[in-house]
């Protein structure tokens, strides 16, 4: 079983300082076997892991369109933030990648989805995020859980780490897989350890937020 840790951040996030390397040395402390970097809208601090852990790093993004985030593996281009959900998914399926939600029931960030508008792309993902260890409420998970369950979605987790403390705290255990299409045939399979991160670690994304707005007004 590979361990894989499927949403995490980098530098290339506006609110996250983690290095590409300073990731992937962690990552590989802990144990991960594959790695999904889903920066906000960029593709940059993934493709400079890539080529420092091919084995590693899966080149993903999250992506912010008009109702919710998006989250893809596997992505062959950056998806600029701001288009429509479908919109975001047709060029995501262009592509070949994996589709995923995030975090879909957590009202408490910008990336949260009201139902009726993650009921409208449910039959075109491959799934959604069940656990998301930066929820500050359980509920949120608990609410994603049920929804995969009744609509028939497999589950994505993830640590959603945007500081080195925070990785690998939540994975999942998947049969070996090579590629999207594999991914897909093998995550209904996904056994899942989770835990939920202490609300604090927002402070390390305000932070990192903050300290790059200073450095732009230099």
């Amino acid at each position: 079983m590979l361990t894989l840790e499927f949403h995490c951040h980098t530098h290339a996030s506006k609110d996250s300082l983690t290095r590409p390397e300073e990731l992937i040395r962690i990552a590989r402390k802990k144990g991960l076997d594959r790695l999904v970097i889903t920066d906000h809208n960029s593709t940059a601090g993934a493709l400079a892991a890539r080529k420092l852990d091919p084995e590693l790093v899966i080149v993903g993004e999250e992506i912010m369109t008009t109702r919710g985030e998006i989250l893809a593996a596997f992505v062959q281009e950056e998806i600029p933030a701001g288009l429509t959900p479908m919109e975001t998914i047709r060029i995501l399926k262009e592509q070949g990648a994996f589709i995923s939600v995030s975090h879909p029931f957590d009202t408490l960030r910008k990336g949260g989805w009201l139902e009726n508008d993650l009921l409208e792309i449910v039959p075109y993902v491959d799934a959604i995020e069940i656990f998301n260890s930066r929820c500050m409420d359980p509920r949120f998970n608990w609410r994603a859980q049920a929804f995969a369950q009744t609509h028939n979605l497999p589950g994505t987790a993830g640590s959603d780490a945007h500081g080195l403390i925070e990785v690998g705290r939540s994975v999942m255990a998947l049969v070996p897989f090579k590629g999207p299409d594999e991914m897909r045939s093998v995550i209904r399979g996904a056994k899942f350890k989770t835990k939920l991160s202490p609300w604090w670690v927002h402070f390390i994304s305000r932070y990192a937020s903050m300290k790059k707005k200073r450095a732009q007004v230099r």
